[in-house]
């Protein structure tokens, strides 16, 4: 009977021992990979970014269409300007601008041009392919994966716009936000740990997830890790 109780008190200690370590290392853990994979669905919305900035820049607005967003980034130029020489410091203490400069050799007066000591000064615009200009890490086989949450189940990022928001001063401002909830991306983790982790981020009034932009408000296009 006593080496029964014995070796009882001696599985209960060992499981004693294995929770408290578990309690400790758990959360750790936990952390450390949501870090880990936080970098990667970052990226992805540093990129989404990028790429809706690319479009409004042209277009005059955002889209919620990954679908429309891609076939523009397929298919758009880009305007490049390409510099040749550089302005003085006596040159622009005279008042010379990049502006004035570029419309003096436009005009191509090479009295002029001589007189403002512009003779190797230029200022051409190109236009690029905007994928390969703005997106070298892409190509037209692979940008669709930007749409999808890095460690889900293949989910989308989810992409919102509000492109009629207008401030107090009735200027009309195009607003966008994409997202990723924690659910998405740290779904096959520890279930309480992501529980608590949700919970405390909605008691704190904040996302629970990673989020760029906002289509409440202008936040000069922001991440919330930012």
């Amino acid at each position: 009977m006593k080496t029964v109780i014995k070796i009882l008190l001696s599985l209960s200690i060992v499981l004693l021992s294995y929770l408290c370590v578990a309690s400790i290392i758990t959360p750790i853990r936990f952390e450390r990979i949501k870090n880990q994979r936080e970098k990667d669905v970052i990226q992805c919305l540093v990129d989404i970014r990028k790429a809706e900035i690319e479009f409004k820049d042209q277009n005059k607005r955002y889209t919620a269409s990954f679908d429309t967003l891609f076939h523009f980034l397929k298919t758009a130029k880009k305007k490049i300007v390409m510099k040749e020489g550089f302005l003085t410091d006596k040159q622009l203490e005279a008042g010379l601008t990049e502006a004035k400069a570029a419309e003096i050799v436009r005009k191509g007066n090479q009295k002029e041009i001589a007189e403002y000591g512009l003779q190797n000064f230029r200022r051409d615009t190109i236009l690029t392919d905007l994928l390969e200009e703005v997106f070298p890490n892409y190509n037209r086989d692979n940008i669709d994966k930007m749409r999808i949450i890095p460690y889900s189940k293949n989910e989308e990022f989810t992409l919102k716009v509000n492109n009629n928001y207008t401030n107090i001063s009735g200027i009309r401002i195009p607003l966008f936000e994409a997202s990723a909830l924690y659910e998405s991306y740290l779904y096959d983790l520890n279930r309480q740990e992501l529980l608590n982790l949700i919970d405390r981020t909605l008691k704190m009034g904040k996302f629970p997830g990673l989020k760029v932009g906002s289509i409440e408000e202008p936040n000069n296009n922001a991440g919330n890790w930012e």
